[in-house]
């Protein structure tokens, strides 16, 4: 399951050999900036539902399509992709926008050039039935990870609602061990994303009280190239991106097969990976050239860039603020938007 992992990312940055992940396709082994052109491009992607769009992509030929050579690497854990894109094992990764800034701050030169989607419910802070509104929580025992993008949401809900940290009793627990605790009543909220979240609110008998659907765009998920690549094969990195819109196009007119193939890659149920899906918010074209744009709110890349980074900066788990211009490179989408009007 994708989340923040900025510390273990920290970590690993010093370290020169990566365990890459296993299953769907060949184990990661370099990257392709710098060797010829029909040498495939590298793109990892690990367990999220926005992210098995990918698999649609392949499995419906939008690559060959738009003639580009793709091979997607798969990495059962996710915070593997992040060291593997981070260390140049492979050339694009799947990952939020908190887990580029670390990287990035450390001097790694990476570009987002797409949002795949924006969690849309699919993270939320889930409470005890007694507890009626996140101002209740106040001296109330809530878990969640500390530095995580759901540790940001924690507090975000608690701002919004005229509380602090300080006035909660916070447990620093990993979304595994969260969501169950939560559901033996060891909890009296937790923050969690999907399936957990689901299944502590079904199991646990919870109370949603503040969920991602109320601060759009603050969970980003993007795709994000090594500088290198974007550099080096400009127009592949534009023809992945039309692939991808050539696939949520096919979604849309093909929804029953489409989920089905998503489903499939997930190795999981239809009905559970459309649940799952249906909890984020999936980037169009047009959304993709709002979220680029300068905004004073979520709804901007830049603006939540700026916002998450000093957050992490704020735990210690940045040294520096990263420049989010160097970072956000929304001029692909802008080119693919002239292009397919």
């Amino acid at each position: 399951m994708r989340k923040t992992a900025v510390w273990m990312l920290c970590l690993l940055l010093s370290i020169t050999t990566v365990l890459a992940g296993c299953g769907k396709s060949e184990t990661a082994s370099g990257n392709s900036s710098s060797k010829g052109k029909d040498t495939p491009i590298k793109l990892a992607l690990s367990p999220w539902p926005g992210w098995f769009v990918w698999y649609l992509v392949k499995e419906k030929g939008f690559f060959e399509k738009n003639g580009v050579n793709v091979e997607l690497v798969w990495f059962p854990v996710y915070s593997d992709s992040l060291s593997a894109l981070a260390t140049g094992k492979v050339d694009a990764n799947s990952q939020t926008l908190s887990d580029t800034l670390a990287p990035a701050s450390k001097g790694i030169k990476l570009k987002a050039v797409l949002v795949n989607d924006n969690s849309a419910g699919g993270d939320g802070i889930v409470a005890k039935p007694s507890i009626g509104s996140v101002k209740e929580l106040k001296g109330k025992k809530v878990a969640t990870e500390l530095g995580t993008v759901d540790h940001l949401l924690m507090l975000t809900g608690l701002d919004k609602n005229g509380l602090k940290e300080k006035d909660v009793n916070y447990v620093n627990m990993t979304v595994n061990d969260a969501g169950p605790a939560f559901i033996a009543g060891n909890l009296d909220a937790a923050v969690l994303w999907e399936p957990f979240l689901s299944k502590a609110i079904q199991e646990g008998k919870g109370k949603l009280l503040f969920s991602s659907k109320d601060t759009p765009g603050l969970i980003p998920d993007l795709l994000v190239f090594r500088e290198e690549v974007t550099s080096n094969r400009p127009d592949d990195v534009k023809k992945i991106l039309n692939a991808w819109f050539d696939a949520l196009a096919y979604w849309k007119e093909n929804p029953e097969e489409s989920l089905k193939i998503m489903a499939k890659a997930a190795e999981t149920p239809v009905d559970e990976y459309k649940a799952g899906v249906d909890s984020v918010k999936i980037f169009q074209l047009e959304d993709n050239l709002n979220a680029f744009k300068k905004g004073e709110d979520f709804t901007s890349l830049l603006y939540t860039g700026q916002k998450t980074a000093e957050f992490l900066k704020g735990l210690d788990m940045l040294t520096s603020l990263p420049k989010l211009e160097d970072v956000v490179d929304g001029h692909f989408i802008e080119e693919l938007a002239k292009e397919r009007k």
